[in-house]
């Protein structure tokens, strides 16, 4: 507990958890975007709160990802709050749970490098016109945070393969959204809804694309994606750098063979 209330003491260690409570699951690089420090000082600052208990890492791939754990919280909150606020202890309980859950499920990283600037790339994903032209569907919104958005068919049919919410959208650079099936969203029982993070960052003179999809429901649905996104993502790229989508659509290509 001594640990605990030393990586406490220190602001710049609250803004990080305030940062991961806002959005768990970040990487180093993300977590130094509002602070306005080098990555080795931010990363002592992390190291401090792993050594607490009070955060975990996962890695995927070459990437770190950096994760609440809110247990040594609700430790003191057991011995010093609990018998005065108890609602605050309920609270801090069903956030364990959900940053647990989290943590649990699988997610989905894809990365492309795309001949276009930020905001061309930004237009292309959240223009409606855009994304039926390489994605077979448009994708309908303002974008403003706390919005609504669907995935609309081409087809004619008007039929809505996805629908969710807006959670960020800072133009040019990142759009994060959520992910339901259109038939069971806003039931109590169904599912929750998975979350994708397109991050775009300049790259010299081209941009660099980063896919995350996350709290997917099972391994099941993490293969699709896999094959999904970078169908989608290579139209994409095809159509910003060239003009044209690829000759035919990756997505009714047939899967190889696998040897």
């Amino acid at each position: 507990m001594d640990d605990v209330f030393r990586a406490l003491a220190d602001p710049t260690r609250r803004h990080l958890l305030d940062r991961l409570h806002e959005d768990n699951g970040q990487t180093l690089g993300q977590l130094c975007e509002r602070l306005g420090m080098r990555r080795q000082s931010v990363s002592q600052h992390l190291d401090l709160l792993e050594a607490a208990n009070l955060i975990s890492t996962v890695r995927q791939g070459r990437t770190k990802l950096h994760y609440l754990n809110p247990v040594p919280l609700q430790e003191m909150q057991e011995r010093w709050v609990d018998k005065f606020e108890r609602p605050r202890l309920r609270a801090l309980s069903s956030l364990r749970r959900r940053a647990e859950t989290t943590m649990d499920k699988p997610s989905y990283v894809y990365v492309t490098y795309i001949g276009a600037t930020p905001e061309r790339v930004w237009d292309a994903l959240t223009d409606a016109d855009a994304t039926a032209a390489y994605w077979g569907h448009a994708n309908v919104s303002s974008w403003e945070e706390g919005a609504s958005w669907e995935h609309r068919r081409t087809d004619g049919s008007g039929a809505v393969d996805v629908v969710g919410t807006v959670v960020e959208s800072v133009r040019p650079t990142r759009l994060v959204t959520t992910w339901a099936d259109p038939e069971t969203a806003g039931d109590e029982d169904a599912p929750a809804p998975s979350r994708v993070t397109f991050t775009i960052e300049p790259y010299g003179d081209i941009v660099r694309l980063t896919v995350t999809h996350e709290d997917l429901a099972n391994e099941a649905d993490r293969e699709a994606v896999g094959s999904g996104w970078p169908a989608v993502l290579s139209n994409l790229k095809s159509f910003l750098e060239t003009g044209s989508t690829l000759p035919q659509a990756p997505w009714d290509m047939p899967e190889p063979a696998r040897t």
